[in-house]
């Protein structure tokens, strides 16, 4: 590659690595085998009773929900992992809005020893569009 170009386009270039890093990462780490979609959330919750936890902020929150799904905005979660506990061995699956907070959330929840962790693929978006059902009553 000529010298020039990338000294006159570095910007471009760096983004161009940046974006392709994070495209492989999740193959490199295995996080892509985390993920499950709304259908398989859907089994999940149903039978093996595991938990959906929304990590998204509040007014995300109230503007609509899983039925069922308890809430601990991303920010909170470390103080209110005690309070989960009981979910350590069982299913927990983490939402918010397209997928991004609920991965961290995952690696976090791992960290503290909990065995069974899924971020739902799409987050409530994908939710949305597969037509499951959202509630705003708390």
């Amino acid at each position: 590659m000529n010298m020039e170009f990338l000294e006159q386009n570095w910007m471009w270039a760096l983004a161009a690595l940046f974006s392709g890093g994070m495209l492989l990462w999740p193959l490199l780490t295995g996080q892509d085998k985390l993920e499950i979609d709304p259908a398989q959330a859907t089994l999940m919750m149903n039978r093996e009773d595991a938990l959906l936890l929304d990590v998204r902020e509040d007014s995300e929150w109230k503007s609509g929900h899983v039925p069922g799904a308890r809430h601990v905005a991303l920010s909170q979660l470390e103080k209110h992992l005690s309070e989960l506990e009981s979910f350590k061995d069982k299913p927990v699956i983490i939402c918010c809005a397209a997928g991004t907070r609920s991965t961290a959330a995952c690696a976090q929840m791992q960290k503290a020893g909990f065995g069974k962790v899924f971020s739902l693929a799409g987050g409530i978006q994908a939710w949305k569009e597969a037509k499951l059902p959202l509630t705003t009553k708390a």
